[in-house]
């Protein structure tokens, strides 16, 4: 039997691996602007040196986007390694649409049910003003984007990191591919009230602790709007 000599990490190594741990329990979202390295260096009581090593590192692991003059920003999904490939294998895929949609099934209706039994208050509140957002938006490319954040909020919900990545690779590539077919939707009133409608039952199943019911409603709700966008799609080609 052979022991390794144990090894003390680095301290740029300790830092990385806290602002990791931040990232997967979300307190740093995708996007997000970290503080400024004199400032970190002071909070973790480590050199500014240490901490620009630990960002570095995280750069170059695609996780952090340092941006000269700017800031260091959490890298969205849709920028990381994720999104290229998949978006090539749809620009040579059969019908990459309907592929699309039925990922989206499999992922958002458990998403909604899993969201109904871990959602913490924080949560809850993200979801309920994405979806207050959405009825008081000012234009039709608002709701759509408003649409994106409640269903973004409610895998947030899931508490699953590795979900809510996936799911927010999906979203970006199904908001380039069916952007326009979905603001034609949202512009018939009779679709857009539909649309809030949809959005309301799945919230409240989800407050109300009812994972079937909003596994049910989440279902109901994609079938929907991908029946919408094969019309759309129908009457775009005729």
């Amino acid at each position: 039997m052979v022991f390794q000599p144990i090894k003390t990490k680095k301290i740029y190594e300790e830092i990385v691996e806290q602002l990791k741990d931040m990232i997967a329990r979300g307190e740093l979202k995708p996007g997000e602007k970290l503080p400024a390295e004199r400032e970190m260096a002071e909070s973790l009581g480590v050199s500014r040196a240490s901490v620009r090593e630990a960002l570095t590192a995280l750069e170059a692991l695609g996780i952090l986007d340092v941006r000269p003059g700017d800031g260091t920003f959490v890298r969205q999904t849709s920028n990381s390694e994720t999104f290229p490939p998949l978006a090539l294998v749809l620009a040579v895929e059969r019908n990459p649409g309907k592929q699309l949609m039925e990922v989206r099934r499999v992922l958002e209706t458990e998403s909604a049910a899993l969201a109904a039994v871990r959602a913490t208050e924080d949560n809850l509140k993200n979801i309920r003003e994405s979806l207050e957002k959405m009825k008081q938006a000012d234009s039709v490319s608002q709701a759509v984007e408003y649409d994106l954040g409640f269903h973004f909020a409610i895998a947030e919900a899931t508490q699953n990191t590795i979900l809510l990545r996936m799911m927010n690779t999906v979203a970006d590539l199904m908001h380039h591919t069916f952007r326009t077919n979905r603001e034609r939707l949202y512009a018939m009133p009779q679709n857009g009230i539909k649309i809030i409608e949809e959005h309301t039952a799945i919230y409240h199943s989800i407050l109300e602790r009812k994972p079937q019911e909003a596994r049910q409603h989440m279902l109901e709700h994609i079938n929907n709007i991908e029946a919408g966008i094969e019309v759309d799609l129908d009457i775009k080609n005729f």
